[in-house]
This record gives structure tokens, C-alpha cells and sequence, in this order.
């Protein structure tokens, strides 16, 4: 059995090991980096403090030694510019991997005291995945997270062994992560997770002699190779956790096939905190409420109340739900996302699960983006089988038409999507196997086409571009008769040489030369694209040719290094 601290006295007790013989390394080192940065909080002003480190037990000590210095921890979910410029709203300072972060203090000696810290006055604020919207902040107290780790401690503990080992492909800067990969083992005694794992050869790699448990999502699990040796993991992996989003019952099955276990699904929220779980193998679609969570229906829409959430009070969840008769209940869609397009109501939820039962189609996401016309629909789609080949066979058009043709009969003509993003395999996803919204706008902005470098020397490089009809440079370039603006393949040139060629950065362009325009460049065509550096005269030549002829050419000058 574990050593049941709960995450107050997760440090103290974690001092107590280091302090027996022959304790681990591991502890020792993370006990040692808390007390470091702990110190480099207590000498920083400001209450409020962002931490992003990508080393699970890096962050935990960070996190801890925060806390115990009194701060107020706030946890990014990326990096990404847009995520920082609104991060500054909610901190006095950053730490860690973040710009300018603040980093640990050495200590000449022991680093003191673990007090228990006060759960009503130890605190995090973290952010939604912001994949039905933009991200949101949400406060956490220790006490409801101390709460939430019991609760994961009473449902699952019992089937974990002491020495387990925890593989993740999650990042712990989102509540499922940091429950599941920092709190929750460090509240029973266990060790952190080494790395985050990305790639499935990385989790069998892994996985050793010793029992392991798998912290995972839907978008890992449901992407299991079949050409992969699995049978490491058969014998080493004890559990499977699952959470973020609802995992297809295919992939819970390919998953039990593979890892021998069938994943335990965890649902809930950033704000509500954990509410229930399930195994496709043994529940098929029924929830069972975790220890301490009550639950009703409330206008057919799933409420929860328990000490995960901030107050006493009725959480009602933007999810449908069914009593299941057995003191469960089945989800059943969450309520529409309904936006205004030009005053008339637009469910980008029925154009999703429209998308979803054509049988082009695997997977569906729709998003609001601003085009030149205004705001419209945009659908990103993974394709089925079928789609697949359809887009093969006969291409992207015909594929696109088929969609919208699936959409007529339930969709108004002003809410049919203008742009449109074909995957076959998945859509983009964070750490967390999340597709935000900012992930999927950030699809319809693309300006640049699709490289393929093909020849190359030191000073030479040859690439063929794709001009795929997604790309944002078609918006008012021109309606009806679209072309690749002038302005645009500059930017291809300056953008792409650099991946190939020694050429300085943009800041110290100066001028361009002999520059012709000889032909316009057009929706879906192959574009072949020459460059050579010409260091002598610090100038970069490129042309860019098709079957159709040429295109443009000319030379870009850069200042040179001295004037």
C-alpha cells in the first residue's frame, strides 16, 4: 500500500523518505530542487507567479516550492504568443522555461521545514483547453484538489502496486495532468513520471519489467499502430487511464488488444474537476459518479455537486445526459454551440455531427473565421476510408462537393462552410489530446504552401510547392477568379530560403531587384521554386516556375553585416 499523504503534507513526507536509509535518488534530487526554488519565490515580489517547465518532476518541485513560499501558481497551457499575451493579465511574474523566467536559488544546505501548506489558501489558476472556445480561467483551492486526488486515491489506489511506474503522453500544465501525473502520485508516495512520452515506440520502450501505469487521451489511444511490437507493454502495463474526451469504442478496444487493459475513462472538466468514470469493456457507455461526486439531471442537462468544485452549489454541465437505471447515467451530446452569422442563429454543433454521418467522413470540427466577406463558418474534417479515396481519386473538389451536398438538406446556404481543411489521418492536438479553437483557426491561416525539397546544395536549393485552395491569401485575391498575390510569394521566398540557405534574417532586408511577375499563380497548381544564395553580393535569386511557365523571379538584397 502507499504512504496516503494527501498533497498538504506531499513534502514533508517525501523529507521523511529522503531521510531513511537507502532512499531513492529520484526523491532526494526532487526534494532538493523544491527547496531551490522555493527560495527563488520567497526573494521574488509579486504574489502571483506562471510556471511552464516540460520536466514533470522540474515542475513539481517548482510548483511545490511556490507554494510553500506563499505564491499564487498560474499554469499555461502552451507557449504559443497569443497564450502569453493574455497571460500577463494574471501574473506579477514567470518562471521556468517561460521568457525571462525565474529560475532556482542554491542552497549551501538544507533547505528546512515542509509545513503543511493551507488548503484554503494554496491555489492555482489554470486555463480550459479552449476547444469549444477561448481559453478560461479557472481558480483551483488546494482543498479541492486535495479533495479530487482522495476521491482518484479511493476509486483506483487499490488496483495500483507501490513500486508502479508512470508513463504519460500528457502534459501536467492542464488539470489531468497535474492530477494525474504530479498530485495524485506525490499525495500516495509514488514516483513521477520521467518524461512525456510522444510517440507510442516511446511508450513501449518504456515500459520495463516493472508494473506501469499509462496516463493517456483519446487522441494517443486511438492511433495505435498495428504494425508495432505491443507485447512489452502486455506484460508491464496494470492500467490504463483516459480523459479529455470521449474515447471511441474502436479505439478502447484496440487499446485493450494492445496494452491487455481496458482503459479507465475519466470524465469531467477543468471546472468541475473529475466527475465519473468508465471501462467500455465491463460499462460500454454508462458513467459511474467517482467517491464523494453526486449528480442529478437538471433539464436533461447533467448537474454535479461535489468538493471538487469551488462551493456547495449545482454545477450544471453543458452535457446531456440519461439515467442509465443502474445509479449511472450516458451522455448524450453536449448542448449546441450556437453563433450569429449576419443575425441568423448558426449551430456549428449540427454542421459537426452533420459533417460526421456522411460516410466521407472520420471526424468533424467546425470553427468561425474572418474572411473578407465577414465572419463564416470554416470545417476542418478528417477523412474515413472513403474520403480518403474519394480525395485520391477524384480530388479535392469532388470531396468538398460531396460534403456540402451532405449538408444541404439541414444547414442554411449562409452557414455552409468557405473553407475547408481535409486530414487523413488527425487534426492538430496540445498535450493534452485537445484540438483548441485557436489550433483549428490557426488551420484556415495558413499563408504558406506545403514545401518539398527535392535538390540542394550549400548555396542552391530546389523545393515544389504545393498551392493548396485552403490558403488564406486567396481571401479577396480574387473572388471568382483567385490568384497568389504578388506580396504573397515574396513572403514564400523569404520564409522557406532560410530552412535551406545561409540567408540573413528579414531585419536586414534592403531592397528587391529585377523583379518580374510574368504569370499568375492559381489555386492547386505545382510550383517549382529555385533558389541560390549569392554571399558575394549577400543576395538571394529565386524563381518559381510550373508546367504553365514561369511565374516570378528576381533577387532579394540584404544589408551586409557591417553597414
Amino acid at each position: 500500500m502507499t504512504e496516503w499523504t494527501g498533497i498538504r503534507g506531499a513534502m514533508a513526507a517525501l523529507a521523511r523518505r529522503v531521510a531513511q536509509p537507502g532512499a531513492d535518488a529520484d526523491a532526494a534530487r526532487l526534494l532538493a530542487r523544491a527547496g531551490a526554488w522555493r527560495a527563488a519565490f520567497a526573494a521574488a515580489p509579486g504574489e502571483r507567479w506562471a510556471i511552464h517547465i516540460d520536466s514533470t518532476q522540474e515542475f513539481a518541485a517548482a510548483l511545490f516550492g511556490a507554494w510553500h513560499a506563499g505564491k499564487h501558481v498560474v499554469l499555461p497551457g502552451d507557449m504559443r504568443p497569443d497564450t502569453l499575451l493574455a497571460l500577463r493579465v494574471h501574473t506579477d511574474g514567470w518562471a521556468g522555461e517561460l521568457p525571462q523566467g525565474l529560475q532556482p536559488r542554491d542552497l549551501d544546505g538544507d533547505a528546512g521545514a515542509w509545513p503543511p501548506l493551507l488548503p484554503d489558501d494554496t491555489s492555482v489558476t489554470l486555463f480550459t483547453s479552449g476547444s469549444t472556445g477561448a481559453p478560461e480561467a479557472i481558480h483551483k483551492r488546494l482543498a479541492q484538489l486535495d479533495a479530487e486526488t482522495a476521491a482518484l486515491q479511493a476509486a483506483f489506489g487499490a488496483q495500483l502496486p507501490r513500486d508502479v511506474r508512470l508513463l504519460a503522453t500528457v502534459s501536467h500544465q492542464h488539470i489531468y495532468g497535474l492530477l494525474f501525473c504530479v498530485l495524485w502520485p506525490l499525495a500516495a508516495g509514488r514516483a513521477l513520471p520521467q518524461v512525456r512520452l510522444a510517440f507510442h515506440e516511446e511508450v513501449v520502450a518504456a515500459c520495463g519489467d516493472a508494473p506501469v501505469v499509462l496516463v493517456s487521451s483519446p487522441a494517443h489511444l486511438r492511433r495505435m499502430p498495428e504494425s508495432l511490437d505491443w507485447s512489452a507493454a502486455r506484460a508491464a502495463v496494470c492500467a490504463v487511464f483516459s480523459s479529455g474526451g470521449p474515447l471511441p469504442p474502436t479505439a478502447a478496444d484496440d487499446a485493450l488488444r494492445h496494452l491487455g487493459q481496458s482503459p479507465i475513462e475519466v470524465f469531467g472538466s477543468s471546472e468541475t474537476g473529475g466527475i465519473a468514470w468508465r471501462q467500455r469493456a465491463r460499462q460500454q457507455d454508462r458513467w459511474t459518479a467517482l467517491p464523494g461526486v453526486a449528480w442529478r439531471l437538471q433539464d436533461g442537462f447533467l448537474a454535479v455537486r461535489s468538493a471538487h468544485l469551488p462551493n456547495d452549489d449545482w454545477h450544471v454541465c453543458a452535457d446531456r445526459a440519461l439515467a442509465d437505471g443502474e445509479q449511472g447515467f450516458v451522455l448524450a451530446g453536449r448542448a449546441d454551440r450556437v453563433a450569429k452569422i449576419e443575425e441568423k442563429r448558426v449551430s456549428l454543433t449540427r454542421i459537426e455531427q452533420a459533417l460526421a454521418a456522411s460516410p466521407l467522413v472520420q471526424d468533424a470540427r467546425a470553427v468561425l473565421v474572418d474572411l473578407d466577406v465577414g465572419t463564416r463558418v470554416a470545417a476542418a474534417v478528417v477523412l474515413a476510408e472513403a474520403g480518403a479515396a474519394m480525395l485520391a481519386d477524384a480530388g479535392r473538389p469532388a470531396v468538398i462537393a460531396a460534403l456540402k451536398a451532405a449538408l444541404a438538406d439541414g444547414v442554411d446556404p449562409l452557414a455552409l462552410p468557405r473553407r475547408w481543411h481535409l486530414a487523413i489521418e488527425a487534426l492538430p492536438c496540445n498535450a493534452q489530446g485537445k484540438t483548441t479553437e485557436a489550433m483549428l483557426r490557426d488551420l484556415f491561416h495558413q499563408t504558406l504552401p506545403r514545401a518539398v525539397w527535392i535538390e540542394g546544395s550549400d548555396n542552391t536549393a530546389v523545393a515544389t510547392l504545393d498551392v493548396g485552395e485552403h490558403l488564406a491569401i486567396f481571401d479577396g485575391h480574387f473572388p471568382g477568379t483567385p490568384i497568389v498575390p504578388g506580396v504573397a510569394q515574396i513572403d514564400w521566398v523569404m520564409t522557406l530560403a532560410p530552412q535551406r540557405l545561409p540567408v540573413p534574417a528579414r531585419e536586414r532586408f534592403l531592397r528587391l531587384d529585377v523583379l518580374k511577375f510574368q504569370g499568375v499563380i492559381r489555386p492547386g497548381s505545382q510550383v517549382r521554386l529555385d533558389l541560390e544564395w549569392l554571399p558575394a553580393k549577400a543576395a538571394l535569386a529565386f524563381r518559381l516556375t510550373s508546367a504553365a511557365g514561369p511565374h516570378a523571379s528576381g533577387r532579394i538584397i540584404f544589408r551586409s553585416e557591417h553597414g
